[in-house]
């Protein structure tokens, strides 16, 4: 994985797709459904995107943004389209960080999201606060559920009729 910083956001950049963190004003923009300066595969943003931009923006609004801990667009490095979104629920939080993420449906099926799940869990573990990356799904879920297991993750629980996954950082040495 490649790290960058780029006007201040995060760049994960792997094999097929790179993350750019989304800073509040693009967050907004995506929010509102503004133009802004992506090529999504489908003409708009994922519905999850959205509404993790709004999250962004709202956090943003009350003082409780932390750079690094939002939305980033899940970016096609074959033809530099915007496939999805892919973030975090907010900061660290105990070791924890909680992530989301959604896929264009024409862009599902080729192991994108996979990528991009590995590259934002991993950058996080990276973190000095973060031990532990947490995920959920519905029950029904499959592919979500797949791409976790594929990722790395593990179910550990059910919260709420939620199925939960974590990925933990490896032991120190």
């Amino acid at each position: 994985m490649e790290v960058s910083y780029d006007g201040g956001r995060v760049v994960l950049r792997g094999d097929r797709v790179e993350l750019r963190e989304q800073l509040p004003p693009e967050a907004a923009r995506i929010a509102d459904g503004a133009a802004t300066d992506l090529r999504w595969i489908d003409g708009t943003p994922c519905d999850g995107t959205v509404v993790a931009a709004s999250m962004v923006v709202k956090a943003f609004t009350t003082g409780l943004y932390v750079p690094g801990w939002g939305v980033f667009t899940i970016v096609r490095a074959a033809d530099g389209l915007a496939v999805g979104g892919i973030g975090f629920h907010g900061p660290p939080r105990e070791e924890a960080v909680e992530i989301g993420y959604d896929l264009s449906v024409t862009a599902r099926g080729a192991g994108l999201a996979t990528e991009a799940v590995r590259l934002l869990s991993a950058w996080a573990l990276g973190q000095p606060d973060v031990r532990t990356v947490v995920a959920t799904t519905e029950p029904g879920n499959a592919p979500s559920q797949a791409v976790l297991n594929r990722a790395g993750f593990t179910r550990v629980s059910d919260v709420d009729g939620m199925r939960v996954f974590t990925l933990a950082a490896p032991a120190d040495v």
